[in-house]
């Protein structure tokens, strides 16, 4: 085959070491460690091999500080998913960057999707609050069972022990009140169960142990949710860096739809931040949150552009078949398994777009969910929501979503292109259905 890259190198990166190739032969593989100064030492010494492009494996969050340092001194440095270098036989660390080596230097291997760098520290502001958000649950938990375990029994007549309502009583027991009937006068007039009902769901066995787990929780919880608001405006500041420039006319109709609000909310106006950014109003999407949104600008944000494609961009979050053809049969078609955050962002907006009543992507949910399941509905669902996202964001195009009458129609036309399809392949007439019949 044709050497595509004849200055290339493959790194196989490690957890303690890495190894370096630039060649076939057994003396040009060389170990290197993982702090700063080695890192310095493999620079110099692919240098000094005339290197000018790196193929790296991706493992883990060990690839990412020595491919910034191997960015920095210039070389076009090549991330690679493991799954394109897996096929070596005997592997060993050598035999494994000399086989990333090679393939580099055949043009065999593609560079994973990286984000810019403004695009990174939000990705880190944002994953970070959702491990905030999951912590404050944990600690929701945690106090409800102490409750439990006191026969108190809060969840029984509060939807959120974590609420107004709920904190109010909550606090009240940890400065020492144990009467039920006044407990329950702290409950919100909104509340659908009885005072009587709440007072009786209040009288327990007050141990110390389980009220000095409940203080803990309840420290702890308000602990997080104050550091969920210091991240939230470190992103609101690096969000109002990316608005891109309009004139005023169009930024008058960019007004974003009303939307449902949630408990974990971002604690700033993401409607009008995150369509000032793309040019488009994503909510207007239906089953589209807060939570989507913010996954979209994290994960891949304004750099959606990198994909040329909407069938790339659904096919990096594996949302797309990969199908499997031999002899001019489908073999599998199956979704590639992964883990990619914004993909479980789409899929939980598919999920509520499956629980909605009417709407023209709730009617092609319903179609994919008789055909071959609720789990396919999701699956095929989110990538559409995928397609429209990019469709919206390149072309600038607003949300327009087909009627139902025209939606319908389509099926219609479709099923009917179908059958004559088949009867074509039969060698059938309307005649011999007729006479069939």
């Amino acid at each position: 085959m044709q050497i595509i890259h004849s200055h290339a190198a493959g790194i196989d990166v490690g957890s303690r070491s890495h190894f370096a190739a630039v060649g076939q032969n057994p003396g040009d593989v060389s170990e290197f460690g993982v702090y700063t100064q080695d890192h310095q030492e493999l620079i110099k010494w692919l240098k000094g091999h005339g290197v000018t492009t790196i193929a790296m494996e991706s493992t883990g969050s060990y690839w990412q500080t020595l491919f910034s340092a191997l960015q920095r001194a210039g070389f076009e440095v090549l991330l690679v998913n493991g799954r394109q270098i897996k096929n070596v036989k005997g592997k060993t660390d050598v035999k494994d960057c000399q086989w990333i080596q090679r393939l580099h230097c055949l043009g065999l291997l593609t560079g994973s999707f990286l984000p810019s760098e403004q695009l990174e520290q939000l990705r880190t502001y944002q994953r970070h609050r959702n491990w905030l958000v999951e912590q404050c649950a944990k600690m929701s938990n945690k106090m409800q069972k102490s409750l439990r375990l006191m026969n108190v029994r809060i969840d029984v007549v509060l939807s959120d022990i974590m609420g107004k309502s709920g904190q109010s009583i909550i606090k009240s027991i940890l400065e020492g009140n144990r009467n039920g009937e006044q407990l329950a006068l702290l409950a919100d007039a909104r509340v659908k169960k009885s005072k009587q009902e709440i007072a009786l769901a209040l009288e327990g066995n007050w141990c110390e142990e389980h009220l000095f787990e409940l203080q803990d929780c309840y420290e702890l919880y308000h602990v997080f949710e104050r550091r969920i608001a210091s991240c939230d405006l470190k992103t609101e500041a690096l969000l109002s860096q990316f608005i891109r420039q309009v004139d005023n006319k169009k930024e008058n109709q960019l007004t974003s739809r009303h939307k449902r609000h949630f408990k974990n909310e971002p604690g700033f106006d993401v409607p009008s931040l995150s369509t000032r950014i793309l040019g488009v109003d994503l909510f207007a999407i239906d089953g589209v949150s807060h939570s989507t949104v913010m996954t979209f600008l994290s994960e891949v944000g304004v750099d959606i552009y990198k994909f040329k494609t909407a069938k790339q961009f659904a096919s990096w979050m594996r949302l797309a078949p990969n199908n499997k053809i031999s002899g001019g049969k489908t073999i599998s078609s199956r979704t590639p398994k992964g883990k990619n955050t914004l993909a479980l962002a789409l899929r939980n907006a598919a999920n509520a777009i499956g629980q909605m009543k009417r709407s023209t992507l709730k009617n092609f949910f319903s179609r994919i969910a008789y055909k071959k399941g609720r789990a396919a509905a999701i699956t095929a669902t989110a990538r559409k929501l995928a397609v429209i996202i990019w469709n919206m964001i390149i072309r600038q195009q607003p949300f327009q979503p087909l009627d139902e009458l025209v939606y319908q129609e389509t099926i219609k036309a479709s099923v009917l292109f179908n059958i004559k399809a088949k009867m074509k392949r039969l060698n059938l007439s309307v005649i011999d259905l007729n006479l069939t019949c």
